[in-house]
């Protein structure tokens, strides 16, 4: 028998992963209608499981006594104190804090004049002043006390840890790990666990801040660190200089701009987790909304998320223009200016200590109520207006779409769904998937809140389809018209700075207490990062291979298809994504407007004690959901089409 040498090409044809999904789904479909209702592990609203009850027995186990524990939450909580007094609190015998409200408005407007321009030191005395109107200055006061005092802690943290991570490749392959679980995680996650070593009140509110807030700094300092050019790198070790040098004269100066950026992030991660962090206590406009929310009262929820995102705004604009402008290279004229002003700024702050009209904002005018009172008029008349409209497309979309759904998920016996999990986690993305997918699973299970997760994963499913299709639309529009992207990018960024509760304010006039409500507001606040991702990756494509679609005659629709988005498959993979982690968390914390679930489990665990165990619980199921439909949308991601091919060299 001969032996044939040379390069032989055989094809090997496997059936495609969209048809062994349909095959999966379908069979599905099938055993459901025949074990519909059999092992469901259904778990009433007050109902516990002895899971549940050792955590509320041991809760106190844990942290209580613990010198560490407590030394931390002593020291964080002084710190927080202390901030209070300056900016918030009556202090020091005092009716009113050390500095009031003119002193506060004068030295932010000169930090934004200082690190940015006039134009932002104005919309920054402006946002303040407004917040002052609307009678809520203790309550901003409080909120912002609270994200100063995590930002400073987290970027002590974060700074450091985000160099080492630049420096050095195995701290920044383990960094890289642990990040991407922590941004995996919805806001509520950190609540539960963290008040089991530091009981519900601001010191746990500004730690779980701290833990949310820190990854974007570590990230984007290690990141600009390793995006220095190895050129200035080498060129000052040439000239003699130590490592510290190095660091100090030529990687942090090229860094500043990024590094800055990472500061501005975790300053709209705090905001966004302070507020949140009402749940356990934490003092501020959180509490405000919280108690509208759970009293329906739209008009002063939206009072008070109005006050959120100026807030948001104002720190959002102060740190871009920090990294933005070359502050450090300022002229003398500006040098002289900035000093004068300086001198204005302790003339105001004396005012604010020795005047009562400068340190307790006046209420002669407050606007607040006024809000209030047009939003819920607004809110009315929406209602009867198109009432019939909103309610019925709530009601279409959760009979004819979510309901079907979730009795597939709920009514499936748990261990059926779970196996068609796992075999979906091993198409997409192989075993990568399918490891994580079966130890998810089993943890759910053993969380003793399987149906409520499968709610939860219901409504994120359906909002995530809706994202992913309204995400890619937009993104190939504004990746391909660059006009486009130019106006709607500003648009995008504002709806990324607000926090999750403000979100639920508008929806909740909308379409009242649901399901829908939060699935609604999750569409809304994953759609951002979504088409950014997408947009970012449609730029990306090859110009030169555009050209030559269009040059054979490919219409625009084929460009797109045949060409953009193949080629920005990565791109659009991550933005499914992070469009899934971004609506598990707006659904969680849909659960405060009648989305139930693992969200009303959480909350329900921090107003009644009996229920604690069941709340941490219910935060531990989803962090093993977000981890799940994490590890399954990356594999997938890392997972090469197969292109059918298969080299043999001998025959």
């Amino acid at each position: 028998m001969a032996s044939i040498t040379g390069s032989v090409e055989f094809e090997v044809r496997r059936p495609r992963r969209s048809v062994i999904v349909g095959i999966l789904l379908v069979v599905w479909v099938a055993a459901y209608f025949l074990l519909r209702g059999i092992d469901t592990l259904v778990l009433g609203g007050q109902e516990t499981t002895p899971f549940h009850r050792w955590l509320t027995d041991h809760r106190d186990d844990v942290g209580q006594g613990n010198a560490v524990f407590d030394g931390i939450r002593v020291g964080v909580d002084h710190f927080v104190v202390l901030l209070q007094n300056v900016l918030a609190q009556p202090s020091y015998g005092r009716p009113v804090p050390v500095i009031g409200w003119l002193g506060v408005v004068a030295v932010a407007a000169y930090l934004a004049w200082a690190f940015g321009s006039w134009k932002v030191a104005l919309l920054a005395a402006a946002g303040l002043g407004f917040v002052g109107l609307q009678g809520l200055w203790q309550e901003s006061m409080d909120t912002l006390s609270l994200t100063i005092a995590a930002v400073l802690l987290s970027l002590l943290i974060a700074i450091p840890l985000g160099i080492w991570a630049g420096l050095s490749d195995r701290a920044f392959k383990v960094a890289t790990l642990v990040l991407d679980l922590m941004q995996t995680l919805p806001t509520f996650v950190y609540l539960a666990p963290l008040t089991l070593f530091f009981a519900i009140g601001p010191a746990a509110a500004t730690i779980a801040t701290v833990i949310y807030a820190a990854p974007p700094a570590v990230r984007l300092t290690a990141h600009a660190i390793r995006s220095v050019p190895l050129e200035s790198v080498e060129a000052a070790r040439s000239l003699g200089s130590t490592r510290g040098q190095t660091l100090t004269k030529v990687l942090l100066p090229m860094s500043r701009s990024t590094v800055v950026v990472g500061i501005n992030q975790t300053i709209m991660a705090a905001l966004s987790m302070v507020t949140v962090a009402a749940l356990i206590d934490a003092p501020g406009l959180g509490q405000t909304v919280l108690t509208a929310l759970q009293t329906l009262d739209v008009g002063v929820a939206f009072n008070a998320g109005l006050a959120i995102v100026v807030i948001a705004i104002v720190l959002d604009r102060v740190t871009t223009a920090a990294g933005d402008r070359p502050w450090r290279t300022a002229s003398v004229r500006r040098k002289v200016l900035l000093g004068a002003g300086a001198v204005g700024v302790l003339v105001a702050v004396w005012f604010s200590r020795t005047y009562v009209w400068a340190a307790e904002f006046p209420d002669t005018v407050n606007i607040g109520s006024r809000i209030a009172v047009i939003a819920t008029d607004v809110t009315n008349w929406v209602q009867d207006t198109f009432g019939g409209f909103t309610y019925g497309v709530r009601d279409a979309v959760t009979n004819g779409l979510l309901n079907p759904l979730e009795a597939l998920l709920t009514g499936s016996p748990w261990w059926l769904v779970a196996a068609v999990v796992v075999a979906l986690a091993a198409v997409l993305g192989s075993w990568r998937g399918a490891v994580p997918a079966v130890v998810c699973s089993g943890l759910l299970v053993a969380t003793g809140l399987w149906h409520d997760s499968m709610i939860t994963l219901a409504s994120t499913l359906l909002a995530t389809v809706v994202v992913v299709v309204v995400g890619l639309a937009l993104g190939v529009w504004a990746g391909r018209k660059h006009r486009v992207d130019t106006w709607i990018r500003p648009v995008l960024d504002a709806g990324q700075t607000m926090p999750p509760f403000v979100y639920l304010v508008p929806f909740l006039a909308l379409f009242g207490t649901s399901r829908f409500t939060a699935i609604a507001a999750a569409v809304v606040y994953a759609v951002p990062v979504t088409t950014k991702i997408v947009a970012d990756g449609i730029k990306a494509v090859p110009v030169a291979t555009v050209e030559a679609a269009n040059s054979v005659g490919s219409s625009s629709w084929q460009v797109i298809s045949k060409v953009q988005l193949p080629v920005a498959r990565r791109a659009i993979t991550l933005a499914v994504n992070q469009g899934l982690i971004y609506v598990l968390a707006m659904v969680v914390v849909g659960g405060l407007v009648g989305a139930g679930a693992l969200g009303y489990d959480v909350a329900a665990g921090f107003a009644q004690s009996e229920l604690y165990g069941k709340g941490l619980a219910a935060g531990l199921a989803i962090v093993l959901l977000g981890v799940l439909l994490d590890r399954i949308t990356q594999a997938a991601a890392r997972t090469r089409k197969f292109n059918g091919t298969v080299r043999g060299d001998k025959l």
